[in-house]
């Protein structure tokens, strides 16, 4: 599975620190920047993975900065991401299962050093359920095809 994978500033080093565990997870990464701790502003790098998302360049998405937030607000605005920002390992499976989400969003801020492998080890390890779920999210990407008023 190809994954892109971007940061800002506040995010940058989880980011590096997730490499190793990504490659081990059996994942193709395509990185996106940033590429130090230099001040960067976070929609830019959200944008350039949620569209590569959305033209199904990648799979998946994973994306860190300071709480996730920013990162997941802006993947949100492309059609066809469904992002979410996951604090712990039950909430990203229940993004997975129940959503399809297809971007992880991570605070590098808000969350231990230590959950976050266990958290990325979770969302690529769960799937989507369908079933009940299924027409939920159709009614999201339903959404994404309105016109706005």
């Amino acid at each position: 599975m190809k994954i892109a994978l971007a940061s800002d500033h506040a995010g940058y080093r989880e980011k590096e620190r997730l490499k190793p565990l990504l490659l081990e997870l059996g994942l193709e990464i395509e990185d996106l920047g940033t590429i130090s701790e230099d001040s960067v502003d976070y929609p830019d790098y959200a944008r350039r993975v949620a569209e590569m998302v959305s033209r199904g360049e990648a799979e998946q998405g994973v994306l860190v900065c300071g709480s996730g937030t920013g990162m997941a607000i802006t993947a949100n605005k492309v059609a066809g991401v469904r992002a979410a920002v996951a604090w712990s390992e039950e909430v990203a499976r229940l993004a997975r299962q129940h959503n399809d989400a297809n971007v992880l969003a991570l605070g590098a801020r808000t969350t231990a050093p230590e959950e976050i492998p266990r958290i990325v080890r979770a969302w690529f390890e769960t799937r989507f359920e369908a079933g009940r779920h299924a027409s939920r999210v159709q009614k999201i990407e339903q959404l994404e095809k309105q016109p706005r008023e």
